[in-house]
């Protein structure tokens, strides 16, 4: 079974799968004839209460997948954290890890006083659409510029 660890952003298990995770998305988006930017997360907004960056550890105990909320402007719900960087490493999807780095996400946003969660992605992204329509995000109206983004999601956290 998989573990979540907090991590720091800038670790260097984090930052060897934030590399994969954005070279993983260059090359999807190029074979798309999309360019995508790279933009390596500040540290200072994975440390709570301004978000949490976890990793997911195999069952040898080994960093496999990566995923973190960050605090983001307040919307009409209230406490509002955006999910970044939802990464597992190929040959460990469809496990269901995917499904527990988000409830992991999920928890930690509820604990920090989130009133909602956001996330964007883009429409290439199948299998993660399909992950965050099962979790109970809904299609929203962007609520950024995110250059890399062509849909919107977010899911309303009761009695957080």
């Amino acid at each position: 079974m998989a573990a979540l660890r907090e991590s720091p952003v800038d670790s260097p298990e984090a930052r060897e799968l934030l590399a994969e995770y954005f070279q993983d998305r260059t090359e999807g988006f190029g074979a798309q004839g999309v360019a995508y930017t790279t933009t390596f997360p500040l540290p200072a907004a994975f440390v709570p209460p301004a978000g949490v960056f976890l990793l997911v550890h195999d069952d040898a105990g080994r960093a496999v997948g990566c995923g973190g909320i960050r605090h983001i402007a307040d919307g009409e719900r209230g406490t509002r954290y955006e999910v970044k960087h939802l990464y597992l490493r190929p040959e460990t999807r469809g496990r269901g890890w995917g499904r527990l780095l988000l409830d992991g996400l999920e928890e930690r946003a509820r604990e920090l006083g989130a009133r909602e969660l956001v996330l964007d992605t883009h429409h290439s992204l199948e299998a993660a659409g399909a992950l965050y329509a099962r979790s109970g995000f809904v299609e929203i109206e962007p609520y950024n510029d995110n250059p890399n983004a062509s849909r919107w999601y977010a899911k309303v956290l009761d009695g957080a």
